[in-house]
């Protein structure tokens, strides 16, 4: 039996967008091991692990960049692979992505990586150059390498930190279609909801999203901003606190607050390939966005939503206030879209067939 091993930085976005692609690994015959932090009695870890899947906890520091941790991150890696002695890793954002990387080099195994964005590291112009030079490496140590976006991948290739004879653009993490899909509101109120799903931090547009929904609450009074996701950074939580929004906490399965949403809001600075807006589309959700890459892709400004100038709180209060004052009709013949255009280009069996595809090419190599 072929062994495949997962490297990633979460449990939560493993199960969230690897779940069936980790299914369909395992009714096809492969042995599948994944590396993340969190501990077996983690729920998620548990549903992950009920497939059949082997579980190894791996301390990581996702935002953290202190070097010897890194290197103790580097040298568990290399055991784990040393241990297990897998027929091919795959990879999942940045840390992952380099070190396992590194580390599987070092015994000649081959990598399937994927770019899930260029996050922060490469938007920080101290950290720019070094992360471009460890991507570079990775990339040239890696067997094939999927990008989430356009944009993503024209930086790399244009930089020279990857051969594009060995990479391929996928639609992010796609959507499971048939979880994700159009119900009615529970709630018949005559409330307007906006939906924010996300970590919160400012590189998500959370201060933003909070400004424009404390003047808009004062001007509309059938309005509501919500809010669903971690802290990640602590300030926000005194600072959501004490505004007029309504925090939900962490959801374990945002479908339920997704149904109750009149639209989707994600202010973020960059993304990979927007998952949120993904399964806020596949309910039929209208949706407003930063007009950025990982974003554009999925909202057609004027169709099945609007898409704003990034960080500037200005154009998406106007954005918003054009949502809220076109008609009923229209906001849900913009949902209709939205549905639609996930249908015909996001369904995650488009993302699990590429990586057979991949897989396959690897093992027939081999």
């Amino acid at each position: 039996m072929k062994k495949i091993l997962i490297l990633a930085n979460n449990a939560v976005g493993l199960y969230n967008f690897r779940f069936e692609l980790i299914n369909k690994l395992i009714n096809q015959g492969f042995q599948v091991y994944f590396s993340i932090p969190e501990p077996a009695e983690d729920g998620k870890v548990k549903l992950i692990i009920n497939t059949g899947a082997k579980h190894i906890q791996t301390y990581i520091n996702r935002r953290g960049m202190n070097p010897l941790e890194d290197l103790k991150l580097i040298k568990e890696y290399k055991r784990i692979i040393r241990e297990i002695d897998p027929d091919l890793i795959l990879t999942y954002t940045i840390k992952p992505n380099i070190y396992g990387t590194y580390a599987a080099s070092k015994y000649k195994k081959p990598v399937i990586m994927n770019i899930t964005g260029i996050g922060s590291s490469l938007a920080n112009r101290k950290l720019k150059y070094l992360v471009k030079k460890l991507y570079k490496y990775a990339c040239a140590k890696a067997t094939f390498v999927f990008f989430q976006n356009e944009s993503n991948y024209s930086f790399f290739v244009s930089n020279n930190m990857v051969n594009k004879h060995k990479t391929k653009i996928i639609p992010g993490s796609g959507v499971n279609i048939d979880k994700f899909r159009p119900v009615d509101k529970k709630n018949k109120d005559e409330k307007m909801r906006f939906l924010y799903i996300g970590r919160i931090m400012k590189e998500k547009g959370i201060e933003e999203y909070l400004q424009v929904a404390e003047g808009l609450i004062k001007k509309y009074s059938n309005l509501e901003f919500c809010i669903v996701g971690s802290f990640e950074e602590e300030k926000y939580r005194d600072i959501i606190h004490n505004k007029s929004v309504i925090y939900l906490g962490i959801s374990n399965d945002v479908r339920e607050e997704i149904r109750e949403a009149d639209c989707i809001v994600n202010p973020s600075y960059h993304e990979g390939m927007s998952n949120v807006l993904l399964e806020g589309a596949a309910m039929g959700k209208p949706l407003i966005a930063s007009n950025i890459p990982g974003c554009k892709e999925i909202v057609e400004d004027g169709e099945n939503g609007y898409l704003f100038k990034v960080k500037s709180a200005a154009s998406l209060e106007d954005k918003i206030i054009q949502f809220i004052e076109i008609g009923s009709k229209e906001r849900k013949l913009m949902g209709k879209k939205s549905r639609e255009k996930v249908e015909a280009e996001f369904d995650r069996n488009i993302v699990i067939n590429e990586y057979l595809k991949a897989i396959n090419n690897i093992s027939n190599k081999g």
